[in-house]
């Protein structure tokens, strides 16, 4: 365990690079600390309950973020480890989340397609064959709600087992004396105006770099068909096809909280929130299409259920390549203005 000496220059204190990479990560500590008390005073299974994962999570990002960009200035083995140990935590409390709000998507989008609401336009077939689509809508739900409510139930328990096993105290343990005390490496003495900037860079590196691989070109016109050609081939192609937008989604991530360690207040850069969101969103979509195209699969189903099933897989499909068309509008404009 280490702590930063304060840096002189010519009489004037200057913060160094440990001071204000102890203040974050202490900072982001005491958040995960107070909503893992909200969590538990809340009981399990409430909105309270909810939010306070839902804080809990966002607290052990940031955490892990930290320590993943900043690892040279702390003890690596320390951090590596805690890093993945709060992953595991974020994952696993993100799973039952997941499944609602899938569940949540998918049946409004077949409410909507079935005639609930306003069929959009992307979607032909949804028009041409309406009447089969309302049969098959409610079935198609039926299903869907089966196969997501047991797989919310399941990580429900997960997650439960989770925060009472020995594994998840160790954790807290750890970020209780993180909250208070960070492991520096030697270099963390440095200026922090000499210093920080460099895992800063590296990680912003990274992200232009997995921006440049992505098809911006094609993503510029809007339903162009790629996300939905590609994601009726089978589910390992069509996971391959959407992984380098999921990479872009973390590393965005990575560099948004870096850029909260340099802003001493964690304002967040509105442009970086936006694309964010555009990739939360293409996320989503993505994932939503693979649970309908995954119960499609289901054997012995109704032709109407499979139909309807194949109309919300497009419905979805079309909301991954309307994410990427935000995503580059919203990127382009970003690296206007920086040029």
């Amino acid at each position: 365990m280490g702590t930063a000496r304060p840096a002189h220059c010519g009489g004037a204190f200057e913060e160094t690079a440990g001071q204000v990479l102890a203040g974050y990560l202490n900072a982001r500590c005491g958040d995960f600390l107070r909503s893992l008390r909200l969590y538990g005073e809340a009981g399990s299974d409430t909105a309270a309950a909810q939010d306070a994962a839902s804080a809990l999570r966002r607290s052990a990002r940031r955490i892990g973020g930290g320590l993943h960009t900043f690892r040279v200035l702390l003890d690596p083995v320390w951090a590596d480890q805690l890093r993945t140990e709060l992953g595991w935590l974020s994952g696993t409390l993100a799973q039952e989340y997941a499944c609602t709000a899938r569940l949540h998507r998918l049946v409004s989008a077949l409410a909507r397609l079935s005639g609930a609401g306003p069929v959009p336009g992307p979607v032909p077939s949804a028009r041409n064959g309406e009447g089969v689509l309302t049969v098959g809508a409610s079935r198609a739900g039926a299903l869907l709600e089966r196969q997501l409510t047991l797989a919310r139930t399941r990580s429900h328990s997960a997650a439960l087992q989770a925060l009472g096993s020995s594994r998840f105290h160790a954790v807290a343990d750890a970020v209780a004396v993180l909250a208070s005390e960070v492991p520096l490496a030697p270099l963390a003495g440095a200026p922090a105006a000499e210093i920080l900037a460099a895992p800063r860079g590296a990680a912003e590196r990274r992200l232009l770099d997995a921006v440049a691989a992505l098809p911006l070109t094609r993503a510029a016109h809007p339903y162009n068909a790629e996300a939905l050609v590609h994601g009726l081939a089978t589910p390992s192609d069509g996971e391959a096809q959407d992984a380098p937008w999921h990479q872009v989604r973390l590393l965005l991530r990575l560099h948004r909280y870096a850029q909260e360690v340099r802003r001493s207040a964690g304002t967040p850069d509105p442009a970086l929130t936006d694309a964010g969101s555009a990739l939360d969103r293409h996320r989503d979509a993505a994932e939503a299409a693979a649970a309908a195209a995954n119960a499609a699969r289901t054997p012995r189903i109704a032709p109407t259920t499979a139909y309807a099933l194949g109309v919300l897989h497009a419905d979805q499909r079309h909301e991954v390549e309307a994410a990427r068309y935000d995503f580059q509008r919203i990127w382009q404009r970003t690296t206007a203005v920086t040029a």
